[in-house]
């Protein structure tokens, strides 16, 4: 999947600790491009910032951690609270902005769905 990006190396950076895998070695600040290779994420450079709505977006469910845990965590990392669905009985998911507003969810883990 590629993912247009004013500075691919930093949205990059960002999606390598959001999903716990590195960069590509021969990336670099100011490089082009970046690639999470173990995700299949390209990050190319674009002129232009985004505007709208995403077509696509992601939903990530950790997977050692529970869905709070990991708002927090991606909070402490750049991301940005878009919306809060979650509901008094637990279900529910968050809705967040990665470093250049790219909306993603962030679910209940297995076991928290499984309890």
């Amino acid at each position: 999947m590629t993912i247009d990006s004013l500075d691919p190396y930093a949205l990059g950076s960002f999606w390598a600790e959001a999903l716990g895998q590195p960069l590509h070695d021969d990336d670099h600040p100011g490089d082009p491009e970046a690639l999470i290779e173990g995700a299949g994420l390209l990050f190319v450079t674009v002129p232009e910032a985004k505007t709208g709505k995403n077509r696509l977006h992601f939903d990530l469910q950790p997977q050692d951690r529970t869905r709070d845990e990991e708002v927090t965590r991606l909070l402490g990392i750049g991301a940005v609270l878009v919306d809060d669905r979650r509901r008094e009985d637990g279900t529910g998911w968050v809705v967040l902005a990665d470093i250049e507003g790219n909306e993603f969810c962030v679910e209940r883990s297995k076991a928290e769905r499984e309890a």
